[in-house]
């Protein structure tokens, strides 16, 4: 900020001139005294001048409503909604989330450098404020291949870039436990660093700790949760498509603890996005679980912005940014106005923004080269033995179990038997079109008759596939090769429903209406081959190659144990 520019606001606040916007006869929620008070909200260039008095250029009648500080997503991979940062910031600004940050690892693994630069550019043309954490562990694990491998080196130039404030979750906890040099590097990047702390002991929180780890949003019990905030982590409480640890979490939640708490999706789909909120979900669903509204949304505002050092966000007073909703309910948070820098950018659930121009988009193109695929590549040997390791899938929830279930078994090789519910899963590389492919059965997908494959597939982002046949996920697989990337659904042969993701495999470049039309489209078709409804078979089938969260997952080089940290042959060895 320059001289003049400050002397302008301080004339505003000292009633020298008037203000550009007052908001009059409202309800203002306090977060730093937890307090309703009442007052004019003076608003000049973009910035709150002041409570009390005052007039404006324009200004706006509030009775009976209520003004609270625009709401923070405090870790989300925007990738996972397959739209482009500017059309996410299209979705979630109407749901009153003014302020993301953002982990953009996902398009990191695919396309490297090249990947972030995008992301960068592309979110600086959105209304939305999109802050931007470095992704720390590309690729997650070396037990897997990549599209992209980001050194320290490679990451510190981006740390001068406005919207970039550290370093984002760390998930490679065994490197930071072994004190390995690639990963100290990393941690002496940055004092502000998000952790990724599924599983870990006492004793590995207190590692965390001690390399300077400030966050976690990986608890699933409030066991876990009050674990890490005796030890002085932050607590994010995640709520998203899959991963659903917010009622759980709500209940070691107090008034004494909840200012360490804040509020994150993580990854959350489109159409959950558009049809059941964002952190305005997490805030609705905690003042139901008996969590005072005025705490809640401090969870949702001011802690997020304490927690990333954001000094002028969080709250309604002078020197904020003038980021705020009006709600008609503070009960029911209902929110009718949304307000990005003093600027109406949502109505009654509209955007009512500028939409900034597309960001070009070739260097995260063409990301899919997978080599051929020869059917009988897909066959699982069991050798003498009918019992394997199985992935259990536990509907909403990244952990999966590790279980031993008897196979059914023909010539040597598993077939998948859809009344046991065990299905064949393959992740296919495809960044160098290495020909690696990792095969495993997994257990509670529940299809019954065809497959369906995508390339969001976390976070390596190979093509993840399963089916009640090779010839079904060969298809569909082939399919996305088509596409350069999306989802798909076959059937006995033929594409039911697809999606193009063109950017890294991962978004969209259509707006998001006709992606979210698309996926309705993709919800029907997978009616059609029997998935379940209680929960997105896209979306755990996604999770399913993610070697950093327990108990089993499959990579492109094979079953992987998370306990154990190695990979392991599917069949159990025979006695």
């Amino acid at each position: 900020m320059n001289k003049e520019k400050l002397k302008k606001r301080i004339d505003a606040a000292n009633k020298q001139t008037k203000v550009d916007l007052v908001i009059r006869h409202a309800s203002i929620v306090n977060v730093f005294t937890k307090s309703l008070t009442t007052g004019d909200v003076a608003i000049s260039d973009g910035v709150i001048v002041g409570i009390g008095e005052y007039e404006g250029i324009q200004e706006i009648d509030a009775t009976g409503k209520f003004v609270a500080p625009g709401l923070i997503d405090a870790h989300v991979h925007i990738e996972s909604s397959m739209v482009t940062p500017q059309q996410f910031s299209q979705v979630v600004l109407p749901h009153g989330v003014t302020t993301v940050i953002t982990d953009p690892h996902e398009i990191a693994n695919v396309s490297g450098t090249a990947g972030l630069e995008f992301m960068l550019k592309d979110s600086e043309a959105s209304l939305l404020d999109i802050k931007v954490m470095l992704p720390s562990c590309v690729p997650a694990t070396l037990f897997e291949t990549s599209g992209a491998k980001l050194s320290a080196e490679q990451l510190a130039p981006f740390l001068d870039r406005p919207q970039v404030l550290g370093l984002a979750e760390v998930m490679d906890f065994p490197a930071v436990l072994r004190g390995e040099d690639a990963m100290l590097d990393k941690l002496l990047l940055s004092q502000q660093i998000d952790g990724h702390a599924a599983g870990l002991s006492e004793n590995d929180i207190n590692v965390y700790g001690t390399a300077g780890i400030l966050t976690d949003h990986e608890c699933v019990t409030k066991e876990e949760m009050i674990m890490r905030l005796e030890r002085g982590l932050y607590v994010m409480l995640r709520e998203g498509s899959v991963a659903k640890n917010l009622h759980a979490l709500l209940e070691g939640v107090t008034e004494k603890n909840a200012q360490r708490c804040l509020f994150c999706t993580d990854d959350k789909h489109l159409d959950d996005l558009i049809e059941e909120g964002s952190v305005d979900y997490n805030v609705r669903v905690a003042i139901k679980q008996g969590i005072e509204p005025i705490t809640a949304i401090s969870m949702a505002s001011i802690n997020a912005a304490q927690c990333f050092g954001l000094r002028q966000k969080g709250a309604i007073a002078p020197g904020y940014d003038a980021d705020f909703l009006l709600l008609d309910s503070l009960e029911e948070f209902r929110i009718s106005e949304v307000y990005k820098d003093g600027q109406l950018a949502a109505q009654n659930g509209h955007y009512m923004g500028p939409i900034g121009e597309k960001c070009e988009t070739s260097a995260v193109q063409n990301t899919v080269r997978i080599a051929a695929i020869p059917i009988d590549s897909l066959q699982i040997p069991m050798g003498h033995s009918t019992q394997a390791h199985v992935i259990g899938i536990n509907p909403n929830n990244l952990i999966t179990e590790h279980l031993i279930e008897e196979a059914s078994v023909n010539n040597g090789f598993f077939v998948s038997n859809t009344s046991k519910d065990l299905l064949k899963i393959a992740v296919i590389e495809r960044h160098q079109a290495t020909g690696n492919i990792g095969l495993g059965i997994v257990k509670g997908l529940g299809i019954k008759n065809g497959a369906i494959a995508t390339t969001v597939a976390h976070d390596s982002h190979n093509i993840i596939a399963v089916g009640t046949s090779d010839e079904d996920m060969k298809t569909a697989v082939e399919a996305l090769h088509k596409l350069k990337g999306g989802l798909a659904i076959v059937q006995e042969g033929k594409v039911l429903a697809s999606l193009s993701l063109g950017i890294a495999g991962l978004m969209s470049e259509e707006p998001f209406p006709a992606v979210y039309e698309q996926l309705k489209t993709l919800d029907q078709s997978l009616l059609k081959i029997g998935a379940p409804t209680h929960f997105n078979a896209f979306l755990t089938l996604s999770f399913l190659s993610l070697p950093v969260i327990p108990h089993l997952k499959l990579t492109d080089c094979g079953l992987f144990d998370v306990t154990s940290f190695q990979h392991i042959e599917v069949a159990v060895a025979a006695e």
